[in-house]
């Protein structure tokens, strides 16, 4: 049964149907029973989802919808917006992966019987799985134990003897509090009344009453029909991805690969805490562990709710999640933490500088109105257990600036700064601006002599947005921070890491920045890897030389018959397929920023059961993002990567297709301009809107070895690049470090 309440817009039906937006506008203007529209504006009018797919089969335009393009229309279109259809899409999700025969027996009646049943099954599940509703005035007690956890709120029961739409049908039996419920010994620190966990805490996930799900009913019998092909957590890792995908300014998210190497500093742990978890990218990098326990808190309640969720379907941790903001209203105020992991707001003024001037946390000092960042850093090493750790990502000014200096020293003098590490530039957003890493531990006793680490990874930065190379920043910055944590200094490696004593830091700057204590790198041999360098890039220009296209030949233009990817794709021609957001573990993953760069597989992807769509030769590979007109075949070194998220693969038939061809017409530039949307940050490519001409497979060859010559110059003019930066940095470098003569 359809939902005649969600809605479509114009580009959702071109991407049901795999046309363009002009064929609907045709499609409008030409047939009289068209479907009408019931909402959106003049300019951008929206239909309803059901009477769209019924005229496209009735027109034979449309065999079958495919269930994944259905349910996230369904998500996209819902009356309430999509973040309520997706927590509620969740919560069931949640329903389906724990008590599957649960969810069979409500999906068995009409869409009442299931509103109006829901709501008591979700609670059996949620409240298990995110803690009783919270009570007053209680907290968390050392090391993790739940007192009253704010991760759900449970709607008034109803008594009723048989199911009521809208109303609950089952009385929840008491929460009969445990040992742990209250805490073993009184704070020595009083929370201020903005603080109190008892007013200002809210729960992250709230369970829906039977007149919110009623509109949800089709919504979720297709998530259900989508979790049986793909299972729960991957179904809700696809929704969810899409909406990110769709929404991108409205969240600032935290790679997967630097969130793991944030994991990774911290080591394991059994109590984590994120107190800006935004969608919980870095709670979902932590290594599992039995009897784990993940506390989050975002002042988005969206974030918070849908981070929840995602957690739990994730793994089997006990998950608190609370919405509120945390420097203001925190939600944990006795907790003590094994790790915290943070990635807070940047340059916030507005974070409670005037009504916090007295709160317990500032135990370093309390920070200027410009140091919202050493607010955060504080706030975590409150939440720490004695010696326990936190990581969080810092903005490099907060390294630096004066108003923060006395703080950083007392930071410093007390042992808690235990680590500063500058990441490549690219490593997170903002993408041009080289982040740091601190790594703090709450001191359990003064350190003798006290060292901090100090490194820079920025030599590993990527080329243009091809991102870092997280594989040599994960390798440098682990191997240096377990060597100096484990022997509380480390041998000095040049232009790489030193640990610094104290007492050099402790100057009017109190300047953390690592590049600025760092010794340069090695000197030895440089005029000889120089000249290396000079050879290796004559022998590419000349290379380059011979591979330059011969002039062009001018000629009439062809009026050749055309067709389109998507319908190439449904004749079979060629089979398309996207990125996935998870897959096997230690598999590599071709990245969009690879295929700009035209470098090898560089990315990793969430480890799930999820089957990742794995390269072959032959392939072409399209980003979909960025504006740029691009298509990679895959080549032998590249196969078997996995697919990575805002990539399509084509794999021609190679008795119809030849690949080159494929992709040498796909990568012109009027092509990829008329297929794409364009946005007020961001340009999408639709690629089955792509066209190329209907031409025999042997003049596709001949056109294919043209576009491959062509792809080895481009190919050759990018090394030569490459080497001839590395040479003019290394000459001036060795000029102004006197390792190089000047004639």
């Amino acid at each position: 049964m359809q939902d005649n309440a969600t809605e479509v817009t114009a580009a959702g039906i071109a991407r049901l149907a795999g046309v363009g937006r002009a064929a609907v506008s045709n499609w409008r203007r030409r047939h009289a029973d068209f479907p009408k529209p019931v909402g959106g504006t003049e300019t951008s009018p929206s239909f309803a989802l059901a009477d769209v797919e019924a005229w496209l089969r009735h027109q034979g335009k449309l065999a079958e919808v495919p269930l994944r393009e259905r349910v996230w229309q369904q998500l996209a279109g819902h009356p309430e917006g999509p973040v309520t259809a997706l927590v509620h899409a969740g919560c069931v999700l949640l329903l389906i992966h724990d008590r599957p025969t649960v969810w069979l027996e409500l999906g068995a009646g009409s869409d009442e019987r299931l509103a109006a049943l829901l709501p008591a099954a979700l609670e059996q599940v949620i409240t298990p799985r995110f803690g009783p509703p919270a009570a007053s005035g209680r907290g968390v007690h050392a090391h993790g134990g739940a007192a009253t956890p704010a991760a759900v709120n449970r709607p008034p029961a109803v008594n009723t003897p048989e199911p009521v739409p809208g109303e609950r049908t089952v009385q929840p039996a008491p929460v009969t509090p445990s040992v742990h419920d209250i805490p073993t010994s009184t704070p020595t620190a009083t929370p201020t009344p903005t603080a109190s966990p008892a007013t200002a805490t809210t729960p992250a996930v709230h369970i829906p009453t039977s007149p919110q799900l009623l509109p949800s009913a089709p919504l979720l019998r297709g998530v259900a029909e989508l979790a049986a092909d793909l299972g729960a957590r991957q179904t809700f890792e696809f929704l969810f991805g899409r909406h990110l995908d769709a929404n991108p300014r409205q969240y600032t998210l935290t790679p997967t690969e630097l969130a793991r190497l944030m994991a990774d500093l911290a080591g394991p742990a059994r109590t984590v805490l994120d107190p800006a978890c935004g969608t919980g990218a870095l709670l979902r990098a932590l290594d599992p562990r039995p009897g784990q326990e993940l506390y989050g808190q975002d002042s988005a309640p969206e974030l918070a709710a849908l981070t929840a969720l995602r957690l739990a379907l994730h793994g089997r941790a006990t998950v608190r999640a609370a919405v509120g903001d945390t420097l203001r209203a925190d939600a944990w105020p006795h907790l003590r933490a094994d790790t915290v992991l943070c990635h807070p707001p940047f340059n916030e003024r507005n974070w409670g500088h005037d009504e916090l001037a007295y709160d317990p946390r500032w135990e370093y000092g309390f920070p200027a109105r410009a140091e919202s960042e050493l607010a955060w850093v504080q706030h975590a090493l409150a939440r720490l257990r004695d010696g326990g750790t936190a990581v969080l990502l810092m903005p490099p000014a907060a390294a630096s600036r004066r108003s923060g200096r006395r703080i950083r020293a007392d930071l410093l003098r007390r042992g808690a700064l235990r680590a500063v590490v500058a990441l490549p530039v690219g490593a997170a957003p903002p993408h041009n601006i080289a982040l740091h890493l601190w790594v703090l531990r709450r001191p359990e006793k003064a350190p003798g002599q006290p060292e901090v680490l100090l490194a820079d990874a920025g030599q590993f930065a990527g080329e243009g947005r091809g991102g870092p190379d997280w594989q040599a920043v994960k390798e440098a910055v682990l191997d240096a921070w377990r060597a100096h944590d484990r022997d509380g200094t480390l041998t000095e490696r040049p232009g790489l890491a030193r640990s610094v004593p104290v007492i050099e830091l402790l100057d009017d700057d109190v300047d953390l920045a690592p590049a600025r204590h760092l010794p340069p790198p090695t000197a030895a041999d440089g005029g000889e890897q120089l000249t290396a360098v000079r050879e290796r890039l004559g022998e590419t220009l000349r290379l380059t030389t011979g591979l330059t296209p011969p002039p062009a030949v001018t000629a009439p233009p062809a009026r050749w018959p055309l067709t389109t990817v998507g319908e190439l794709a449904r004749g079979g021609a060629l089979v398309l397929r996207t990125g996935g957001t998870g897959g096997p573990a230690r598999t590599p993953v071709l990245t969009d920023h690879d295929v700009l760069a035209g470098t090898g597989p560089s990315g990793t992807l969430p480890e799930s059961e999820e089957e990742a769509v794995l390269t072959e030769a032959g392939d072409v590979v399209v980003p979909v993002l960025g504006g740029g007109s691009v298509a990679r075949v895959v080549d032998g070194g590249t196969a078997g990567a996995a697919l990575g998220r805002n990539l399509v693969l084509l794999r021609p038939d190679p008795t119809a297709l030849d690949p080159w061809f494929l992709a040498g017409f796909l990568r012109g530039t009027a092509n990829n301009r008329q297929a794409s949307s364009y946005a007020s940050t961001a340009t999408r490519l639709d690629v089955r809107r792509l066209q190329l001409p209907r031409l025999p497979l042997d003049e596709q060859r001949r056109y294919g070895a043209r576009f491959r010559a062509l792809d080895e110059f481009e190919r050759a003019l990018r090394y030569a690049g490459r080497l001839g930066d590395e040479l003019v940095r290394g000459m001036y470098d060795g000029l102004t470090d006197g390792t190089v003569a000047p004639g």
